[in-house]
């Protein structure tokens, strides 16, 4: 299904049964498809939304580079429309970063929070990565002093996209020029300072040898949200969620269905 947000085309699936309602949010350059099988192990007691975020899955392009307060404001006017507040929320890495985004604006939004891999807070760079930003930034200052000149025409954009590719993440070197504006306000997006205002029972699932958000931000996440608890998934990568899938889905059905009034 489909319905016109914000000037963009968003996507949705929406099936299950009951009362209680559990939207599910994915993470960047994935789409609701991905956690599938958390909506199918909750769907016989819960009424499951599986959303696919603008410029991801079938969801159309944002009219203009957004960040995370639009991607916010997209999805609860989503809700709102489908008549799906208030209602628990399952979110895995980017999808963190919008359900933080609004519990921190309005706890009635959400009954219950479950965050796996949740992104929100920014990464600490090590030498390495200071390094590499740094050179990269020197590389770019040059390639911008050639565009000046004529004589050397497209030349600097293509000097600029190897830069990208060498450089840059990989997330940010497959994204369209439009979209690479998007990710870079995503990215820079610093929550840590809300986290301590989020009033909903909160369930934080990491996997202990996750790269993209570390186990330290889950510890961080649990230290600064009052009503929260960590669970550590052995093994567990980023996409631990998945590769416990019959552990993390039998957490979820505990923590949303069977404790939840």
């Amino acid at each position: 299904m489909n319905m016109q947000i914000s000037g963009v085309d968003m996507h949705y699936e929406l099936y299950g049964s009951g009362e209680k309602r559990v939207v599910l949010l994915h993470g960047w350059g994935c789409s609701g498809e991905m956690m599938k099988s958390v909506g199918q192990a909750l769907a016989a007691d819960m009424t499951v939304l599986a959303v696919d975020f603008p410029a991801h899955g079938k969801s159309s392009q944002p009219p203009e580079p957004w960040g995370v307060p639009e991607f916010a404001a997209c999805l609860k006017e989503l809700l709102t429309k489908l008549n799906f507040l208030p209602c628990s929320v399952i979110a895995h890495s980017f999808g963190g970063r919008v359900t933080i985004e609004l519990a921190t604006a309005d706890e009635k939004l959400f009954e219950r929070i479950i965050l796996t891999g949740a992104a929100g807070i920014r990464k600490q760079e090590d030498g390495k990565s200071t390094k590499k930003t740094t050179t990269y930034k020197k590389l770019k200052a040059l390639v911008e002093v050639a565009r000046k000149c004529r004589i050397f025409g497209k030349l600097p954009d293509m000097w600029q996209e190897a830069l990208i590719q060498k450089y840059g993440s990989k997330d940010y070197a497959a994204l369209s020029p439009e979209m690479r504006k998007t990710f870079v306000k995503v990215v820079n997006y610093d929550q840590a300072e809300k986290l301590h205002t989020i009033k909903n029972s909160t369930l934080l699932v990491w996997g202990d040898k996750d790269t993209e958000t570390p186990l330290w931000m889950g510890q961080q996440m649990e230290k600064e949200i009052p009503d929260s608890a960590l669970i550590v998934l052995g093994g567990g990568t980023h996409f631990a969620y998945l590769e416990h899938a019959g552990q993390f889905n039998a957490i979820a059905r505990s923590f949303l269905v069977e404790t939840n009034g």
